[in-house]
């Protein structure tokens, strides 16, 4: 074993290696005897491809190149897809359109015209031969979100204006649309600004007609101001709906009748949902005999576990994993995506009589080499004091390499990553660029600051009317209470995050003196201009984080990193893609024109097309890469060995 000082380490877990392995498996359905999910490829230039996984199948494409199975509803998209009867219904990137193709067919079917319309969270209604979907309409300047139904054989023309059927509108916001098994029944979440999905929801029914069209106005049968709905879901019977709630406190599952009478299904201080940033998302399924199969968080991590739907009895399942999403069952059959901290995400079929498990496809197969695998580092789930007396959560990942150890008394530096959302979480599923860092001698602690989903609702409520000091505080907190364990070096931190946890690094780095450098990946750095110029689905989400602009344009003010340069002295990296809508370049550009101006040490990388998110190859080696040279050179202080 050699001696060598943390943060200089040799690992075999490089960029190439990572770029070139992993894939982005999501959104999983069943279809008879069929399975399917979605890849996103960073070797294809990060287009997605729908997967069939059949008896006589180990996997096949089904939408062929250049095709690229993507939503920009909401921006964040998903749900860009769906499947019935072998026939896939989806939204292409690159002209919005809703396409049809059959596996093996013939080039796939434009349903929908040209134009700027958006369309996601689509379903089948077999009888009326429909598809039923979220449609986002740009055609007129302001956008208009609604709950559409159009031919599924034919589709419709931009002449045709009775051909695409508008079921619920007058909401500023519309997902998951749900029909009852007779057809009659069309059940939705709808929400307005200034609320998130994950604040203020409501749960609606619409009867719908012999031809499809509305019977006569939706009733709201749950949600409200003070209240979350996700995942709603009919009976089998059609007897009533399911859906995951917050009003306990915790996303808890629930069933309502529809004469309104409502029972708790399983109340306990865990959470069932998640906050719904992208369209498509499940975590519970109905499997035969009666009974429920889900996914739930307890204390950052997940679990699969089945319900009875009549005793409400939880009988866990036992599988390796700790992380889920994606839950769909036929009969006895289950899937999902899956991932633990020593196993890549993988898609999973289960027999939810047995518990017997298959993967059917996994993320990166470097796991598997345990040439490779003696390099990952175990992760612990961590509790740590911050400010008001109150508690914050991470998942701190301790520097491991069978190669090296360090000379005696030296403690590693330490990346701080923020989630972004800011409602998301840290996820405990293997991730091969964490165990980049790791290996080569740098401790990590990925943190669950308040504000972060896993935890109740009034955990997630920690953030309102204090981003940039809620956070902030956690993060540095998180960073301090490893520094007085004697685990990591408390002067040499350097903090990282995307999006929203560009956010954090950046008010991190200008309002707080616990780190020496950071990273941000398409952060916002000028809230005012966030607040001023995004997209529909967040313009009013500061409202709630800080406070309305510009009523309190002072806090706006004091919590913005590009307003406050002159306490900017750490070295920053910056990452960006040309063409982010939600965090545009020009607001990066000021930041690291700031820095410039005053001589401190700022890199910035511009990737041509990508968005909000890397998504190639080339780009996501290129970012791993220049982030470790620049603090090695300017925060660690370490020599690398490539």
């Amino acid at each position: 074993m050699k001696i060598a000082p943390y943060g200089s380490w040799k690992s075999p877990i490089t960029s190439d290696l990572i770029a070139a392995q992993s894939v982005g498996l999501s959104e999983v359905r069943l279809d008879g005897e069929d399975v399917y999910w979605l890849e996103s490829r960073p070797h294809e230039a990060g287009r997605s491809v729908v997967v069939r996984h059949a008896p006589k199948c180990s996997g096949e494409d089904v939408n062929p190149a250049p095709f690229n199975v993507r939503s920009r509803v909401h921006e964040y998209g998903g749900g860009a897809w769906t499947v019935s009867d072998g026939v896939i219904y989806f939204s292409h990137f690159s002209d919005g359109r809703l396409y049809r193709v059959t596996p093996g067919g013939h080039s796939p079917y434009a349903l929908s015209p040209e134009g700027d319309w958006r369309y996601a969270d689509g379903i089948i209604d077999k009888s009326r031969r429909r598809w039923i979907g979220v449609r986002e309409d740009h055609m007129t300047g302001e956008v208009v979100n609604a709950i559409v139904s159009l031919d599924s054989d034919r589709g419709w023309t931009a002449g045709d204006a009775a051909g695409c059927v508008i079921l619920a509108s007058g909401h500023d916001f519309y997902s998951t649309p749900q029909l009852s098994p007779d057809g009659r029944w069309l059940a939705y979440l709808a929400w307005d600004h200034p609320n998130m999905p994950w604040t203020a929801t409501g749960l609606h029914v619409v009867e719908l007609q012999a031809d499809g069209k509305p019977a006569g106005d939706s009733l709201r049968l749950a949600g409200g101001e003070r209240e979350s709905i996700f995942q709603p879901c009919w009976a089998p019977d059609g007897s009533g709906l399911f859906f995951v709630s917050d009003r306990s406190g915790w996303w808890n599952l629930w069933r309502q009748n529809l004469d309104g009478a409502a029972m708790a299904m399983l109340p306990m201080e865990a959470e069932f949902g998640q906050p719904q940033w992208v369209f498509g998302m499940s975590t519970y399924a109905f499997a035969a005999g009666g009974r429920m199969v889900c996914s739930y968080v307890s204390k950052g991590l997940g679990h699969l576990a089945a319900i009875d739907a009549e005793s409400a009895a939880l009988v866990p399942f036992d599988v390796p994993w700790t992380d889920f999403s994606s839950v769909r069952a036929s009969n006895r059959r289950v899937v999902f995506r899956a991932g633990s901290a020593t196993g890549a995400s993988c898609i999973v079929v289960m027999d939810a009589d047995s518990g017997a498990t298959e993967i059917l496809r996994k993320a990166t197969t470097v796991a598997d080499d345990p040439e490779i695998a003696k390099y990952f580092t175990r992760v612990e789930a961590i509790e740590f004091p911050t400010s008001l007396n109150k508690t914050a959560f991470g998942l701190y990942y301790f520097p491991a390499n069978p190669d090296y150890s360090a000379p005696e008394g030296e403690l590693p530096p330490l990346l701080v990553k923020c989630h972004g959302g800011p409602t998301s979480a840290a996820s405990s599923t293997l991730d091969l660029r964490i165990q980049y860092w790791t290996s080569r001698g740098i401790a990590v602690l990925d943190v669950n600051y308040g504000g972060s989903t896993g935890y109740g609702r009034q955990y997630r409520e920690r953030l309102d009317g204090n981003w940039g000091v809620v956070d902030v505080d956690d993060c540095a907190n998180g960073a301090r209470y490893l520094a007085e364990q004697h685990l990591v070096d408390g002067i040499r931190c350097a903090i990282t995050g995307g999006s929203a946890g560009g956010y954090t690094t950046l008010a991190a780095l200008t309002f707080r003196d616990t780190f020496q450098g950071g990273a941000s990946h398409y952060g916002v750095s000028d809230p005012v201009a966030l607040a001023r110029d995004t997209h529909k689905f967040e313009s009013r989400y500061l409202d709630s984080l800080i406070g309305p602009y510009p009523e309190r344009a002072d806090l706006y003010r004091e919590r913005s990193p590009i307003a406050h340069t002159e306490l900017l002295n750490t070295p920053v990296i910056f990452f960006q893609g040309d063409e982010d809508m939600v965090v545009p370049q020009s607001q990066t550009e000021l930041m690291v024109a700031a820095l410039r101006k005053k001589g401190t040490p700022v890199g910035y990388l511009l990737f041509s097309g990508e968005q909000h998110g890397f998504r190639k190859a080339d780009n996501i080696k290129r970012a791993l890469d220049a982030e470790l040279y620049f603090y090695a050179v300017n925060v660690f202080g370490c020599r690398l060995t490539f």
